[in-house]
């Protein structure tokens, strides 16, 4: 892979249209100012004075801020939100990305829209910190009716779109977009483009597509204790890539990332070097962007990883939000890395 290639590939992200199907949240910060010191009369607690309040799509709405990042020519969310505020301030982030067609997006009110909210502790000459989270989540099953409205449009993605990234964010499965019976759709549609899936909590009930995982979760797949060493692993994401007859990825945090094709022999690609304070949210979504429209485009699986690792090197260096990885900034980083 060299920085030509890198171009060829990124500049062909112009013509594709993706879909991204999972639990799309909203990332709302908090940015507080660590100067502004106040103990509260009626509790005698310390009291945070917020300056400024920003909101931007998480989850599966990170794979869509990254794929728009990319160049995407179009981008599909299929999901749903609450008919809440976090629901209005979500379809307005997502609605305002030029290259974002909302017509697969669900609203409805027996659904809240879920929510991270992250208060972020800023201070002069420091790096922010992020303070404990509150997350506003959905606990029950998703009602049929939504779910039923959500598999209908991924039906309508066959013969539609370049590619689909899916983004299973729930921690309780069946609680979010990504049903049994939408997995069905998804199943129905992964013969006429890479499906890229990414799953908090596992593949179990997953049908055969583009499985994306990180270490640990390939250990709980393949019950691989300890830390086993890169052999082991290869060994384990061929096993993935066989069982499901297609592409399997494993990235390795600061170590790169594995892949392999059906038939073929397990590659890894490194990480690309550090270069200041780093802050990961987000990396593991921007490798699911830059896999996705890397195999729409037709590129390689090493060629994909490539790619994959220029896009979480930019992410990384971004602090204090959930970062994405733009075309021009990867350009760069290739130009000077290869």
């Amino acid at each position: 892979m060299n920085s030509s290639r890198t171009q060829e590939l990124l500049y062909s992200f112009s013509s594709l249209r993706i879909a991204v199907v999972g639990d799309f949240c909203l990332d709302r910060y908090l940015e507080i100012d660590a100067a502004h010191r106040e103990i509260s009369i009626e509790t005698g607690l310390p009291v945070y004075k917020v300056d400024r309040v920003r909101s931007q799509p998480g989850a599966a709405g990170t794979v869509l801020n990254n794929l728009a990042a990319m160049g995407v020519g179009t981008v599909v969310p299929v999901g749903f939100c609450g008919d809440d505020g976090e629901g209005f301030e979500l379809e307005r982030a997502l609605a305002s990305v030029s290259c974002v067609d909302m017509s697969c997006f669900v609203r409805s009110p027996e659904r809240r829209t879920f929510t991270y909210c992250k208060p972020l502790l800023l201070a002069p000459d420091q790096l922010p910190r992020e303070l404990n989270r509150l997350d506003s989540k959905n606990w029950t099953p998703t009602p049929d009716v939504v779910s039923r409205r959500v598999a209908a449009f991924v039906h309508s993605l066959a013969g539609a779109v370049d590619a689909v990234a899916v983004m299973n964010q729930v921690d309780v499965p069946g609680t979010g977009v990504v049903t049994e019976e939408v997995l069905a759709a998804l199943s129905r549609i992964s013969g006429s483009a890479p499906v890229v899936a990414d799953s908090r909590s596992g593949f179990s009930s997953f049908p055969p597509m583009i499985f994306k995982m990180n270490r640990a979760e390939l250990c709980s797949l393949k019950a691989l204790g300890g830390e086993p060493p890169v052999s082991a692993l290869k060994a384990a994401v061929a096993s993935v890539s066989a069982a499901s007859g297609r592409a399997a990825f494993v990235t390795l945090a600061d170590e790169g990332i594995l892949g392999c094709a059906p038939g073929a022999a397990p590659c890894w690609v490194p990480s690309l070097p550090v270069r200041g304070p780093i802050d990961v949210v987000g990396a593991g979504d921007s490798v699911t962007a830059a896999l996705s429209a890397a195999l729409a485009a037709g590129a390689a699986i090493e060629e994909a990883m490539a790619l994959s690792m220029l896009a979480a090197s930019v992410t990384v260096h971004q602090l204090g939000t959930t970062g994405t990885a733009s075309s021009e900034a990867m350009l760069a980083l290739a130009a000077s890395a290869w």
